[in-house]
């Protein structure tokens, strides 16, 4: 038991140590000095925290302030508490074991050559399926075995479905994303190939001079999160709410131009160190991998978190997220009361899962596959997120009212679905 939760916390469960191992392991495979493996273990696990450190400001510094007006205004329905989900702890390292092996012998004897590299989604993927096998009333072997045939089957599927949409954003095909967004950038990367065209891409808008400074998409979205915060302002207070209360700097030293200011800067520090990390992880860990595709798993590629293909059309990114916030509070208005909990606006999923649909909409549509993809996405994602609080409202509805709406909640459907007809 030890060493299984050693293997589960000190491995799996850490994202840059568990990349590093990869990469020091590829890089021994194809027998690289003892230097370069040092460097190449060394800088995988910087760029990797590096990517972290971005997205954290992102979500804990920037976009964060957006989630709490939206929670002032719209509290959960019910209030009801997540269950603790700490207990299932070893169910969820059993299953996430077992599936990581299928992975790779599916990836080592099949023609879907995919490895499921994504540190935390290692974890989370039977988090969620625990979560819902549980709440369907699922106990012991029939719990853990329903949710490692999930969790693997999520493993080899999603990433290889993925894979030519990645090439189509990438051009080449070193690596494919294993992220919950699946779903989302399928919808949003097919409809692209039907309504769009590619040629018109949203990193070829012209801008005048005098504003080529919109170029730099650091500039662009800390502008976007300014006005974002503008008018979520006027909304607060035409709710009768005080936004210095809401937003934690009243009675301080600081009003709300400087709240502002700061909210949006940190959203163009954030995105500037994540593309950084994003560079630095895929200059490691691409070649790295190349030691396990030569040497264990012929051909495999990794499948890695979606913030490796932001920087390859960050335009997109951002037009995407505004577009999908936009349209899932008018979604969210128009279905009050359907479902089971109140919904809202889910900016997490709308920056990073939305944001890569919309790259890749962007990739096989241009423009309009962006928009298109990102509108239809932020609709989609509100009907994922009500739909699942029928089978997530025992255990973890509130933390898919945050994090949901993808494949978590899509996934998680269907498996609860299944659990309540075996239980």
């Amino acid at each position: 038991m030890v060493v299984l939760n050693f293997i589960i916390n000190e491995i799996f469960g850490q994202g840059a140590i568990f990349l590093a191992l990869i990469a020091m392991i590829g890089l021994i495979l194809q027998k690289k000095q003892f230097s370069e493996i040092v460097r190449g273990t060394m800088m995988t696990a910087i760029g990797f925290f590096v990517l972290s450190q971005g997205t954290g400001i992102i979500t804990g510094n920037s976009i964060d302030g957006l989630a709490a007006a939206f929670n002032t205004m719209m509290p959960a329905a019910n209030g009801k508490p997540d269950i603790d989900m700490s207990v299932y702890g070893t169910q969820i390292g059993i299953v996430m074991l077992i599936a990581f092996a299928f992975n790779l012998l599916f990836a080592r004897f099949t023609k879907w050559k995919s490895v499921f590299l994504t540190g935390h989604m290692l974890y989370w993927f039977p988090y969620v399926f625990i979560a819902a096998g549980v709440d369907a009333g699922l106990t012991g072997g029939k719990l853990i075995g329903l949710a490692t045939i999930f969790t693997a089957a999520y493993m080899v599927i999603s990433p290889n479905l993925m894979r030519p949409l990645v090439r189509e954003v990438t051009g080449d095909d070193s690596f494919t994303i294993g992220h919950p967004t699946t779903v989302l950038s399928l919808i949003s990367g097919y409809l692209g190939k039907l309504i769009g065209d590619k040629k018109h891409s949203t990193e070829d808008i012209k801008f005048p001079k005098s504003l080529g400074f919109l170029r730099e998409v650091s500039i662009t979205g800390s502008i976007v999160i300014c006005l974002t915060y503008i008018v979520m302002f006027f909304i607060l207070k035409a709710n009768g709410l005080v936004p210095g209360e809401v937003w934690g700097y009243a009675g301080g030293t600081t009003g709300i131009f400087t709240f502002i200011f700061t909210k949006a800067i940190y959203f163009g520090v954030g995105v500037t160190i994540m593309l950084l990390g994003v560079r630095m992880l895929i200059s490691e860990i691409v070649p790295a991998f190349k030691g396990i595709a030569e040497k264990l798993v012929p051909g495999a590629i990794p499948a890695l978190d979606c913030p490796v293909i932001f920087n390859f059309a960050p335009n997109a990114l951002i037009i995407g997220f505004i577009v999908a916030m936009i349209t899932s509070t008018i979604t969210i208005i128009l279905t009050a009361g359907m479902f089971p909990t109140v919904i809202i606006p889910l900016t997490f999923t709308c920056f990073f899962e939305i944001g890569c649909a919309s790259i890749i909409g962007n990739a096989t549509g241009g423009i309009r596959g962006c928009i298109v993809g990102a509108a239809l996405s932020g609709i989609i994602m509100v009907f994922l997120v009500g739909f699942g609080s029928y089978f997530f409202g025992n255990t973890i509805n509130n933390w898919m009212l945050v994090y949901g709406g993808q494949d978590f909640s899509l996934w998680g459907i269907v498996e609860g679905a299944i659990a309540r007809l075996i239980h």
